[in-house]
């Protein structure tokens, strides 16, 4: 098995991670979709804010659904060989993760609009703060073919965010 990062941009190279505003209404920061071929698991996952001022918590959620939000889709070197099996693997967005705009990326431009969801985690958290869960081994979320996995959340004022997931394959 081997683990990813994968985070709600592009690899930084001559400067910093690039954050993301959250809006001020429903929106996916990040989506991964699974290879057909693949079992997939969340190992960990986190998110935080750059508000510099307490205010309303901003309602976040780690779930899984059946309809793609419209992202930015992810290359190759956004997806980030995490440990030594992964870096002994190839190119993952060719057996592992589906990347395009309906697939794995970041950033919403529409939510469309899904029917079926599971929730992994679910929070409010502030907008000066931040939050990092690993989940148990034999308690990670199991991604299932053809869904797409989101962190999505609902702000009542817009700040930036920086979010991930460690997926392991």
């Amino acid at each position: 098995m081997a683990q990813y990062l994968i985070a709600n941009g592009a690899s930084p190279t001559t400067a910093a991670q690039v954050a993301v505003t959250t809006g001020t209404s429903l929106k996916t920061l990040l989506q991964v979709e699974p290879s057909a071929t693949a079992i997939a698991r969340i190992v960990e996952w986190g998110i935080s804010f750059d508000g510099s001022a307490a205010a309303t918590p901003i309602k976040v959620e780690l779930l899984e659904q059946d309809v793609a939000a419209t992202v930015t889709a992810h290359v190759a070197a956004g997806i980030v060989k995490f440990d030594a099996a992964a870096q002994l693997g190839g190119d993952p967005t060719t057996n592992l993760f589906q990347v395009g705009t309906a697939n794995t990326g970041y950033t919403s431009t529409a939510e469309n609009s899904p029917t079926v969801s599971r929730m992994f985690d679910v929070q409010f958290i502030a907008p000066t703060n931040q939050y990092i869960k690993q989940f148990p081994l034999g308690s990670q979320p199991a991604l299932q073919n053809s869904k797409f996995t989101k962190i999505r959340v609902t702000a009542g004022a817009a700040v930036n965010a920086y979010c991930y997931m460690i997926i392991e394959i």
